[in-house]
C-alpha cells in the first residue's frame, strides 16, 4: 500500500507520544484510564475532548508502546478500546499502545499476485500447527510453498474471548488474537510468506460481532443496526443515523490490515448479510 497511510482511529503512536481517538456521537464524557496488567488505574484519568464530528481525542506524550489503557464512558467502565491494536490479556482486559513501525520488513516490495494466478490454501492459525501460533505457522510455510500453493487465506484474527475459536465470533476488529502471539509475530509470518512468493489474504468478518466482549454499546448504541439482523446476531449500522461513523470504523479497519500488516487482500465473510438500504450514510 501507499506510504501516505496515516491511521486516524484508536491509539496512534506518533514516535514521541500517543494520540487517543474515540468515536461516540452520544457520550457526554470520555476519560482515558491508564492501567496495570489487571486493569487497575495507575495514573490520574485524562479527559478526552469532543470535536464537531463526534470524535473524542487527547494526546499524551508519556504514553509509549506497551502502555495499557481503557476508557470510561459517562463515568461507567472502564472498557477496552474498540480500536485496540492489541489485547494482551484478552478482550475484557486493558488495551495496549502498539508501534506499527517498530517491525522492520524484509520484503516491502512484494508484488501481489493476480487472483486468477492464486492457488489458495485456507489456514486456521490455531489448528495449522500443534503450537497454534503465528511463529509456528511461519516455520511451516516452506511446506505450503512446496505444495504449489501461491496464496494463503488466513481465517479471521479479530480477537475473541477464550483460547480457541474459528474466528467468526470476533469482537476486537483491530486486535490480532493474542491466543496466537504478538502483533509483530503476525507481521513476521506475513513477511516470511512474501519472501517465499506467497500472497496473503485475510478473512474479514464485518456482518456481525460476537456475543462476548462486544463493547460497542458501552460507547454508543449507534454502532449496531436497529433494523437489520443476521443469523449470527445484530448487524452493524451501515444505513441508519450516525452510520457514517460506523462505515469509517470498518473502512479504516481494512486499510489498517493492508498498511500496518501488509496483507494483500481480503475474503469478506457473508457480504449478503451487510444490511444497507440507503444511498448515502447519515
Amino acid at each position: 500500500m501507499s506510504g501516505t497511510w496515516q491511521a486516524f482511529l484508536g491509539a496512534v503512536y506518533t514516535g514521541s507520544g500517543t494520540t487517543f481517538r474515540v468515536w461516540s456521537p452520544t457520550a457526554s464524557t470520555i476519560e482515558l484510564i491508564f492501567t496495570d496488567d489487571k486493569g487497575e488505574p495507575v495514573k490520574d484519568p485524562v479527559a478526552l475532548k469532543k470535536n464537531e464530528d463526534n470524535y473524542w481525542e487527547a494526546t499524551v506524550q508519556s504514553a509509549q508502546p506497551g502502555t495499557l489503557y481503557k476508557y470510561k464512558i459517562d463515568g461507567k467502565g472502564p472498557f477496552p478500546d474498540l480500536v485496540s491494536r492489541f489485547q494482551p490479556h484478552g478482550v475484557h482486559g486493558p488495551s495496549m499502545v502498539v508501534d506499527p513501525n517498530a517491525y522492520k520488513w524484509s520484503h516491502k516490495g512484494f508484488v501481489t499476485r493476480n487472483l486468477r494466478d492464486c492457488v489458495i490454501y485456507e489456514m486456521h492459525i490455531g489448528t495449522f500447527t500443534q503450537e497454534g501460533t503465528y511463529k509456528a505457522a511461519a516455520d511451516k510455510l516452506d511446506y505450503i510453498s512446496d505444495l504449489g500453493v501461491t496464496c494463503i487465506e488466513i481465517l479471521p484474527l479479530a480477537d475473541w474471548p477464550g483460547r480457541w475459536n474459528w474466528g467468526y465470533d470476533g469482537v476486537a476488529l483491530y486486535s490480532p488474537s493474542r491466543a496466537y502471539g504478538t502483533p509483530d509475530e503476525l507481521r513476521a509470518l506475513i513477511d516470511k510468506a512474501h519472501g517465499l512468493g506467497l500472497t496473503v489474504v485475510l478473512d474479514a468478518v464485518y456482518n456481525h460481532l460476537g456475543p462476548d466482549g462486544n463493547y460497542t454499546g458501552c460507547y454508543t448504541s449507534e454502532y449496531m443496526s436497529s433494523t437489520h439482523n443476521t443469523p449470527w446476531g445484530q448487524a452493524l449500522n451501515l444505513d441508519g443515523k450516525h452510520s457514517a461513523g460506523v462505515r469509517r470504523f470498518l473502512l479504516e479497519n481494512s486499510l489498517y490490515w493492508l498498511n500496518e500488516y501488509h496483507f494483500d487482500g481480503f475474503r469478506f465473510d457473508a457480504t449478503h448479510a451487510l444490511g444497507d438500504d440507503c444511498e448515502h450514510p447519515a
